[in-house]
């Protein structure tokens, strides 16, 4: 009984093995009952047209942001000092995410500077935190200064970014003062009336 089994697989492949008259066909028609083609829905059109209104509306945020973003322009007086100030690096260039904090507070700065309601009732005290927010922009320039003299250090990024902070709460205050005084002349007028 002992068999080789190689002459034995042999002998099977030599065998042809047929199948039945249209074996084939019927192994089809059953396949495609148990497993029916899906149906292209309409929903695959709404699904192309969204992902390109959504490209769409982000490449225009995008080229908004890169539109709106004023270039920084530096003004250039010919004494030493002010053109190492123009040439040296700023808070943004050390890193991105600095460059990030500073854009952030310098727009927000803009922002709050772009919405101040002002009148002649006002004007005082607008002008006293316009000053304050002058002395607080020549201490950034100082700090600048001291940022490309000495060069990148904790403390100094440090006071870059707290200057920045501080006229984003000034200007805060200041929005805060105003609405006060608003709401204070409008409780006066309404009391006059009555």
């Amino acid at each position: 009984m002992k068999q080789d089994l190689r002459e034995l697989f042999e002998a099977e492949r030599a065998k042809k093995h047929q199948m039945k008259e249209g074996h084939e066909d019927r192994f089809n028609k059953r396949l495609e009952a148990a497993f029916p083609a899906p149906k292209k829905s309409k929903f695959y059109i709404f699904g192309i047209a969204a992902s390109v209104v959504v490209i769409v509306a982000l490449s225009v945020v995008f080229i908004q942001n890169i539109s709106t973003e004023e270039p920084i322009e530096t003004v250039v007086i010919q004494n030493k000092e002010n053109q190492a100030e123009s040439q040296g690096i700023s808070l943004g260039d050390l890193s991105p995410d600095l460059k990030l904090v500073e854009t952030y507070y310098v727009n927000s700065i803009n922002l709050e500077l772009a919405q101040l309601d002002l009148s002649s009732e006002n004007k005082v005290v607008v002008d006293d935190f316009m000053e304050r927010l002058g002395e607080l922009n020549e201490e950034y320039k100082a700090l600048n200064l001291e940022l490309n003299q000495v060069g990148p250090n904790e403390q100094t990024i440090g006071a870059l970014i707290k200057n920045l902070q501080l006229r984003l709460q000034l200007l805060l205050k200041l929005k805060e003062k105003l609405h006060q005084l608003k709401s204070t002349d409008n409780e006066t007028v309404t009391t006059n009336n009555a």
